[in-house]
């Protein structure tokens, strides 16, 4: 039976040789005159014909797939593949003769056409996909695709394989692209559609929609890549042959950044990764230790951007790096160590803040570098912590002791926070903390640096020299913050102790107030009650006479003590005392700032002009070494004269000054200051190394001596890092204490004695 549409008689559906003469005519413009276009009914009438023939003869209806239908739907596919065959064979003859450029100007143009064209059959023909091809399918048939996957392959058998047979197709590609290599303008859009053909024509006979790359790289990528390898070896042997690293670098960046691009503009995303291995084996990796070696003459100079870009193209390759982190680590070291020989040259007497401001530009300049080159890539930050650790701890200043360099951490800190600093903003402080927080993280014998620290918080304290309370309560935080609780729990009792003063003071001006004739009207007293144990402060190794000047306050301040607190005794430390004595005897009026012990020698000569040495000693009754101490500075500041062993108030005195210290520190005192805290450092090491064996033994019970080191280590490191064999000694000596011993038989196993 026939139909018409709009007028145009149709064939039959169950005529398949009138169908397809009727389809032909339909198919002839979709495939070959497709720009001339196809009205809309046009195209419904092809779409009818189609519809019709494929729902004929029981091809359809509720009951599904009947019998014979693939006799139909076969006819009509065979047709249909006849039909691109033929096709083809006219391509192939357009498309065989060329080479080049102009073979892959045709090939793609033929190739566009052709997969526009027959996906328009494809869709024509939906009805033949959907019942026909399906089922065939279904029923293990995997030479039997949809229309458009029949077209592919049909143009990978009747094209693609005749004309690759020798390869033409991938060399006219590799030229093209070794000319966009060579700097000459191609175009890209043609070498994209060629291989869009390649990944196209990868068919998998199982699962049509699956992407399968077999003809991309079996055909194209292999050899692209083998191509891309012996042109990058060449480039870059004959390159550096004639030009500097630098250079080569920039030429390498350069190259890997187009590589990366020709992965955008027309090859296949799989292939990335095999592409850029190639380039950097080729490019980095053969030439990788010329880059190590100019790595460092690129430090010295400091140029930045060729480190950068070094760090960049290293970074692409497996163990690039490594070498250069191990150069910054030995370069950061010399630095280090050179800069503080510096400061050493410029004086014996190494002065604290000009050591900690050289250790500081050190690890600031290289932390510069690491931020503008290096990306504040993680190896090259652990790289310069161990330089630090080793020039921060052991310098041309320190030599050999590890006492040192916290020594001179801590005096830095002390002269930050004292009053005659004058930066004294907040801003100021909190950013002068942090950077001497920094080299505080390098510093391996922390417990030196807290000795010489609450040394120096001690006597800031005492004598009232804090330059800012709240600045004293930021550094102890931030030190508790790296070390814990433990480690500055002193120094924060210390704090409480002087507001506990403060308030003590308070009530005995009070009741010194409330009496007729008062200690306090001649002269202005402060004492601070300090508890013993937390201030590392020494009783006074001389015997001392307190001056008639001072001894009413002084008695006074005893019995109000002695109501306060019955059953406390108090130890004066006079070495640790000052007071300000107010001149009458000079044209210009001076505030001598004292010690206790240099003001008891000066009183004296409000009624003598000349006194001995002897005559002072008797009266003051300190010993030879203490008395010596306490008049150097008056006989070098010229407040006396020395003539042979007799001193005279010198009268003539001038100072610009209107308070002159008198408090200048002997340079052997201080070195024996430096030998004190030392020896109770070793101390205190002892008990802590027993304290710690003590504590791992109770809870583990038995331990092997190989696993007892690390974990001693291990808790103890935050404080110092012990030596091998003091932990041996501290076994041995709780082992002689009965704390700990050897299990028979076995003499690295130990057990805990309860």
């Amino acid at each position: 039976m026939a139909n018409s549409i709009s007028g145009v008689a149709l064939p039959p559906s169950n005529d398949i040789v009138a169908t397809w003469a009727f389809l032909e005519q339909g198919i002839d413009v979709m495939m070959a005159r497709l720009t001339q276009g196809m009205s809309y009914e046009r195209y419904m009438q092809l779409y009818t014909v189609a519809y019709n023939y494929c729902i004929s003869s029981g091809m359809g209806g509720a009951s599904g797939i009947a019998a014979g239908a693939h006799l139909i739907g076969g006819e009509l596919y065979t047709r249909v593949a006849h039909y691109f065959q033929q096709h083809l064979q006219t391509t192939l003859r357009d498309v065989e003769q060329l080479n080049g450029e102009a073979l892959l100007r045709c090939y793609s143009a033929e190739w566009e056409r052709y997969t526009n064209g027959t996906n328009f059959v494809h869709r024509l023909l939906v009805y033949l996909n959907r019942h026909w091809v399906k089922h065939e399918r279904e029923e293990g048939r995997t030479d039997v695709h949809t229309i458009y996957t029949l077209a592919l392959n049909q143009w990978k058998r009747f094209v693609f394989l005749p004309i690759e047979k020798d390869g033409r197709l991938t060399d006219a590609l590799l030229h093209q692209i070794q000319l966009q290599r060579d700097g000459e303008v191609v175009q890209s859009t043609l070498l994209k559609s060629v291989l869009d053909s390649f990944v196209s024509l990868g068919i998998d006979d199982t699962d049509a929609t699956r992407v399968n790359l077999d003809v991309y790289r079996t055909y194209f990528q292999q050899a692209f890549l083998d191509a891309t390898e012996a042109h990058y070896k060449a480039e870059s042997d004959a390159f550096l042959a004639q030009n500097s690293v630098t250079d080569y670098m920039r030429k390498a960046d350069v190259r890997l950044k187009e590589e990366a691009d020709r992965i955008e503009m027309y090859l296949h995303p799989t292939t990335q990764r095999q592409l850029m291995e190639v380039c950097r084996h080729q490019l980095l990796t053969k030439h990788s230790q010329l880059l190590w070696d100019q790595f460092g003459a690129l430090l010295e100079n400091e140029m930045t951007v060729d480190l950068s870009r070094m760090y960049t193209l290293l970074f692409q390759i497996p163990g690039g790096l490594d070498p250069l982190r191990e150069q910054f680590e030995l370069y950061a070291r010399n630095v280090g160590l050179e800069s503080v020989a510096r400061v050493v040259e410029e004086s014996p007497t190494v002065d604290p803040a000009k050591y900690i401001a050289s250790l500081l530009s050190v690890y600031e300049q290289c932390m510069q570098t690491i931020e503008t080159s290096f990306q504040l890539e993680a190896g090259f930050i652990a790289a310069l912590d161990k330089a630090c650790r080793v020039f921060m701890n052991e310098n041309q200043a320190t030599g050999t002791s590890a006492s040192k360099s916290p020594e001179l951490l801590a005096k830095y800190i002390d002269g930050l926070l004292k009053k005659s600093n004058r930066n004294t903003e907040d801003m100021v402080f909190v950013d002068a903390f942090d950077r001497a927080m920094i080299v505080f993280k390098y510093i391996e014998d922390r417990d030196f640096f807290q000795k010489f620290y609450a040394k120096f918080l001690a006597r800031r304290l005492v004598t009232f020299a804090s330059a800012s309370m709240d600045a004293e309560e930021s550094m102890i935080s931030k030190l508790k913050g790296i070390c814990g609780f433990e480690y500055t729990s002193k120094m924060q009792r210390m704090f409480t102790e002087v507001g506990l003063s403060k308030e003590l003071n308070e009530r005995f001006r009070e009741a010194e107030a409330a009496k007729q004739n008062s200690a306090l009207h001649a002269i202005d007293f402060y004492a601070l009650v300090l508890a013993n144990g937390i201030w590392p402060l020494q009783a006074p190794s001389s015997d001392f006479s307190v001056p008639p000047e001072l001894q009413p306050a002084h008695e006074a301040f005893k019995d109000f003590y002695a109501t306060e607190h019955s059953r406390r005794v108090l130890t004066w430390l006079w070495h640790l005392s000052s007071n300000d004595l107010h001149t009458t005897y000079l044209p210009r009026k001076h505030i001598f700032q004292a010690s206790t012990y240099q003001c008891a020698i000066l009183l004296l000569f409000n009624t003598d002009t000349v006194l001995t040495r002897e005559e002072i000693a008797t009266a003051t009754r300190l010993e030879n070494s203490v008395l010596r101490s306490a008049m150097l500075p008056l006989v070098k500041s010229k407040v006396l004269h020395e003539l042979d062993d007799s001193f005279s108030l010198n009268m003539d005195f001038k100072s610009k000054k209107v308070r002159v210290n008198l408090q200048t520190p002997v340079r052997a005192e201080q070195k024996a200051e430096s030998t004190e805290v030392a020896k109770t450092v070793e101390e205190d090491r002892k008990v802590l190394l027993q304290a710690t064996i003590v504590r791992i033994m109770k809870a583990r019970k038995t331990l092997k001596h190989n696993l007892l080191l690390p974990e001693v280590i291990g808790q103890v490191q935050s404080r110092f890092h012990p030596k091998v064999s003091d932990i041996k000694k501290a076994i041995d000596t709780l082992i002689e204490k009965e704390f700990l011993q050897r299990a028979e038989g076995e003499k690295d196993l130990y057990s805990y004695v309860a």
